[in-house]
């Protein structure tokens, strides 16, 4: 088979955003501190952002969320925030008496030139009596990058400001999951066991955002990353970061460098031969052959994609999301027999384009094309003329796939029109079996409305 080649990406002779294909940095960053145990984000900007950004999860996860605020205004956007940031992180303390307050940046105070570093200096300087919680800052304006940006910068912000010192052997791995589900997080905490050995997955939103029902309301949710163990994790056997359009230095890079803790960049664990990496990787770790449990998952996946390889070869898909996610599901769907012919992400300069054609060279029957940092204008506009059967992506595509009469296989974040979208599973073989299972009867359930008379067989 022919080298897979992507095309290259027509630059557009305008400047503007029509339906964004991605959301705000801040955002990425108020995901990644709820996944701290003890954690309360903090938006350094205006209220606006945080009611915004509030909305947004809310609707997703199905969960109360409470992002802080310094609440700037006008005033401040000529004076300073650094009065209202302390007065904010003090109100926090009252209130919430969190163990660790994720400051994130906005893009007012990013214009005006607020010092974040130096005004947590100077708020424990001052109130250096009082019993204070871990303080992490991490600078995400949505003018220079996604969301993604600002998970991934929360991640690393949190592994350097609060892994200072080399640990003890913990005889732990740590595992960087990207910006998956819950029920993805539940997944690799199985995996964890199984392998025998103790993993710390940072951030763990697994009950953070996804947590039992409660008779009282609880301002801070049980659940998350202790921070005792991101403190060890320059004492792990090895790290594992999922991404293959990673920036090049994140918080897996960082604690190799500065403790020398081996990072493995592996991607996402979509579809079977990204799955097998991941579980390879897990064998070197932790010394144990893959248990008996994901053998069979393995063997029920290649018996699952030969049974319905007729239904969906040669359907042709539109995938668009977070670059990663768009990577690894083009990796599934080239196993499967399904053509991407549009790859799209909000997302610049991330590598998708080489991504794309690692994990589908020799096995894509054609070559995707790949857009990067383009809008739901750029991605609708073209992808009409490619007469897709199927779009895959978030909540957003919903108006386009009923414009073309196809499925929309929702995945990744935000799913907003349906139930459930914190527990779909995308990794593992059991993930991927997930996502087969739903792109078949998906597929099936077309071609039953689409007939005169229907099928009651198939």
């Amino acid at each position: 088979m022919s080298k897979v080649k992507t095309k290259k990406t027509v630059k557009p002779n305008f400047v503007s955003t029509t339906n964004a294909c991605k959301l705000c940095t801040p955002l990425g960053a108020s995901l990644a501190f709820r996944g701290i145990e003890g954690a309360i984000p903090f938006l350094h900007g205006s209220q606006g952002c945080a009611t915004y950004m509030r909305r947004y999860i809310i609707s997703h996860f199905r969960e109360p969320v409470d992002i802080a605020s310094s609440a700037l205004g006008e005033k401040n956007a000529i004076y300073g925030g650094g009065p209202n940031l302390k007065k904010g992180m003090l109100n926090v303390m009252k209130k919430y008496e969190p163990a660790v307050i994720g400051v994130a940046t906005t893009c007012l105070t990013e214009t005006i030139g607020d010092d974040v570093p130096m005004n947590l200096k100077e708020f424990k300087s001052e109130f250096g009596d009082l019993d204070l919680p871990d303080l992490v800052e991490v600078s995400t304006p949505s003018y220079s990058g996604t969301h993604i940006d600002g998970w991934h910068g929360a991640v690393r912000s949190v592994m350097e400001q609060l892994c200072v010192s080399k640990a003890e052997d913990t005889g732990r791995v740590n595992i960087l999951p990207n910006m998956v589900s819950c029920e993805d997080v539940r997944h690799l905490h199985d995996i964890c066991r199984d392998f025998d050995i103790e993993g710390t997955i940072l951030p763990d939103i697994s009950e953070t955002l996804d947590g039992p029902a409660l008779e009282d309301y609880v301002k801070i949710p049980s659940g998350g990353t202790p921070v005792s163990e991101i403190k060890e994790m320059s004492g792990a056997r090895g790290t594992i970061e999922f991404g293959r359009c990673l920036p090049p230095q994140t918080g897996g890079t960082s604690l190799e460098k500065t403790f020398g803790v081996k990072n493995h960049r592996i991607g996402l664990p979509i579809g079977l031969r990204e799955s097998d990496r991941f579980f390879e990787t897990m064998e070197d770790i932790s010394g144990n052959p893959m248990p008996k449990r994901y053998e069979l998952e393995r063997g029920r996946l290649i018996d699952a994609y030969v049974d319905g390889h007729k239904y969906v070869f040669g359907k042709r898909a539109v995938v668009y999301g977070e670059e990663d996610l768009v990577t690894g599901l083009c990796a599934f769907l080239s196993e499967i027999g399904v053509d991407v012919v549009l790859a799209g992400s909000g997302a610049r300069k991330r590598g998708m384009e080489d991504a794309i054609a690692a994990v589908t060279d020799g096995v894509a029957r054609m070559a995707p094309e790949v857009r990067e940092g383009v809008d739901f204008y750029d991605i609708s506009e073209e992808a009409e003329s490619l007469r897709p059967d199927l779009l895959i992506g978030h909540s957003k595509g919903y108006r386009y796939a009923k414009a073309w009469n196809i499925p929309l296989i929702r995945v990744g974040f935000p799913i907003h029109d349906r139930f459930g979208g914190q527990r779909v599973l995308h990794l593992g073989y059991k993930g991927a079996l997930n996502l087969f299972d739903t792109i078949v009867n998906a597929v099936i359930e077309k071609k039953q409305a689409d007939s005169s008379i229907g099928y009651g067989y198939i």
